[in-house]
């Protein structure tokens, strides 16, 4: 690995700015902060695959995506003189020492909870907010949202004491769920399946699952053994709309037989 070049980054920024010169790309010219946030989320869950995948090649290519959609972002800014790279940078190593007094001022030992708490008391204190959930964006997946939810007020000893406690919550919202399924209410069945799975999401935060990995696992164990059916079929030349559900859950159990 090569030390840190100082040099490289100029190099980036620079052939960034040529990208959005009058002799630059034209599509990179017509960019703009609305227009780049569907690849900002893309290249965000793209590393996200890439760390799942174990792959480092990968990883270091969609490590490069996302941080060209930081450089995008800030030279559209410096254009329209709002800010630059420099200023994101020195904004986040402030940020980092500010809510590092243990490490940077008061010299103490903290474990990695007291260090979160510490953090997030911090942020509180220096920040805006007037709440401790007004820093959550809107835009974050509900399960994603739900998550940190908890995890937040949880650090100011809003929670329960342990996974057990979570276990009646969790009978008592399937109970109200069947009640309301019963009653044919839509909107009430939904109210109560959204309990369900916050009740859940908080039960997998006790248990230090993140949800959100938990469901992706599932759904991809699923997707596999849906496409093993499907090979099943070809190989047998059966159609997967004329085949009975007898035979499709057979073949759905044998999948897993085979450990697919």
């Amino acid at each position: 690995m090569k030390r840190l070049d100082s040099k490289s980054f100029v190099r980036l920024i620079n052939l960034m700015r040529k990208l959005r010169s009058p002799q630059g790309c034209p599509w990179d010219r017509m960019q703009t902060h609305r227009s780049l946030l569907p690849y900002l989320l893309e290249e965000a869950y793209e590393v996200l695959d890439s760390v799942e995948k174990k792959d480092d090649l990968k990883f270091k290519e969609e490590l490069g995506d996302l941080l060209l959609q930081i450089i995008f972002h800030s030279e559209i800014a410096r254009e329209e003189n709002r800010f630059d790279i420099n200023e994101v940078m020195d904004n986040l190593k402030d940020k980092l020492v500010q809510r590092h007094p243990h490490i940077f001022s008061e010299k103490r030992r903290l474990s990695s909870t007291q260090v979160i708490k510490n953090w997030e008391h911090i942020k509180l204190a220096t920040s805006d907010n007037k709440s401790v959930l007004s820093g959550i964006p809107k835009t974050f997946p509900a399960l994603l949202k739900a998550y940190r939810v908890g995890e937040k007020v949880s650090r100011y000893g809003f929670d329960w004491q342990s996974r057990e406690d979570i276990l009646p919550k969790m009978r008592e919202e399937l109970k109200e769920f069947e009640k309301a399924y019963r009653s044919k209410n839509k909107k009430k069945i939904e109210e109560e399946l959204g309990d369900i799975l916050f009740t859940l999401v908080n039960l997998s935060r006790h248990m230090k699952i993140n949800p959100e990995f938990a469901l992706r696992k599932t759904v991809q164990k699923f997707i596999r053994r849906f496409n093993y059916i499907e090979k099943e079929l070809s190989r047998r030349n059966k159609s997967l709309g004329k085949t009975s559900l007898k035979e499709l859950d057979f073949l759905w159990e044998k999948s897993k037989v085979e450990k697919v």
